[in-house]
């Protein structure tokens, strides 16, 4: 017993810490001395993340995730797989395998636009992707044809085409524009300088990531002219098209500054030699390109987290795999 004198009378006074059970002891600990903790362990305040939903694209998939774009080249020099589904069974059998693994769009293209490569003549290119573009889209999967003309897009659009993806984003036939407008189909416009022959010369910027939007403003209001509805306009910032591995990491690392533009986002990364080239072997030699896909599989995870529309991938599974991690920890955020 402790006593306190008063100047009227000696009063008993009882110890706090006496009457204190073990967990209001805990709790004064944790809480009245300065620690950040509420309890013992557990933050005061939490910042709630939200998650942003991810643009409808109207005529396309809408799985409420990042989509993936499987790619199936039907050409015999493309950087990644040159040549191994040139032939039509090839490809269609490739196509199909995509599906399987989780493709939401299987994008074919009939003409490499690897660095200095050469262009295929127009009844070329119609002769490698329209048979695996009808056969792909009888199956009722969402089909993407990947050319620069105008004559190849309508005729895999009336072979059951669901989407065009050109690389040149209407520069390189002016024509393109005011087909995709007539057919209502959604378009994918990415930024572009020159042809594959002559783009890297041209990858000279002040800023790479402002230039970028800068130039594409009038590909979008060119667009948007041609009567190609604004909702089904989905851009693409050209990772490697007149870009160094430098340009392409500024790229990745300012992404959110395309939100400016107001369109959906389709990154196309892989096995870029950019990363191949950040894996290169100690002698230098940059790493081949089917063994890029790890790090491939590395930045889909980091698109999916930070709520990029679509990713243009070879390794669907994989990307797949790894869009279901980060749309778990998203929800887990989000709670």
């Amino acid at each position: 017993m402790v006593t306190a004198t008063t100047n009227s009378a000696v009063m008993p006074i009882t110890s706090r810490r006496q009457d204190e059970t073990p967990l209001r002891r805990r709790n004064r600990s944790c809480r009245g001395y300065g620690n950040p903790y509420g309890g013992c362990g557990t933050r005061r305040e939490h910042r709630v993340i939200r998650v942003t939903p991810l643009a409808v694209v109207p005529g396309l998939p809408q799985p409420g995730r990042t989509l993936v774009v499987g790619v199936v080249n039907v050409t015999p020099d493309s950087f990644s797989d040159g040549g191994e589904w040139l032939q039509r069974d090839a490809a269609i059998n490739h196509g199909l395998e995509l599906l399987e693994e989780g493709a939401d769009i299987i994008d074919v293209g009939g003409e490499s636009t690897r660095p200095g490569a050469t262009r295929p003549e127009v009844s070329e290119e119609l002769r490698r992707v329209l048979p695996v573009i009808r056969e792909l889209a009888a199956t009722g999967a969402c089909i993407s044809i990947d050319t620069m003309r105008t004559t190849v897009a309508e005729q895999a659009i009336a072979d059951g085409a669901r989407m065009v993806n050109d690389v040149s984003g209407g520069k390189a036939d002016p024509a393109m524009l005011q087909l995709v407008a007539e057919s209502g189909v959604p378009y994918v416009c990415m930024h572009w300088r020159a042809h594959s022959d002559d783009m890297q010369s041209k990858a000279k910027y002040v800023d790479v990531v402002s230039d970028v939007i800068a130039e594409m403003r009038p590909q979008l209001d060119a667009a948007d002219r041609a009567g190609i509805a604004s909702d089904k306009v989905i851009i693409d910032p050209g990772f490697g098209f007149a870009k160094t591995g430098e340009h392409n990491w500024q790229l990745l690392s300012r992404l959110q500054e395309f939100d400016v533009l107001g369109r959906p986002l389709l990154v196309g990364v892989s096995r870029k030699t950019f990363l191949g080239q950040l894996l290169a072997d100690a002698d230098g030699s940059s790493r081949p390109p089917k063994q890029r896909d790890d790090a491939t599989t590395a930045l889909t995870t980091v698109l999916a987290l930070r709520r990029v529309w679509g990713v243009r991938v070879h390794s669907v599974r994989a990307s797949r795999d790894a869009i279901a991690v980060a749309e778990r920890l998203l929800k887990e955020r989000g709670s």
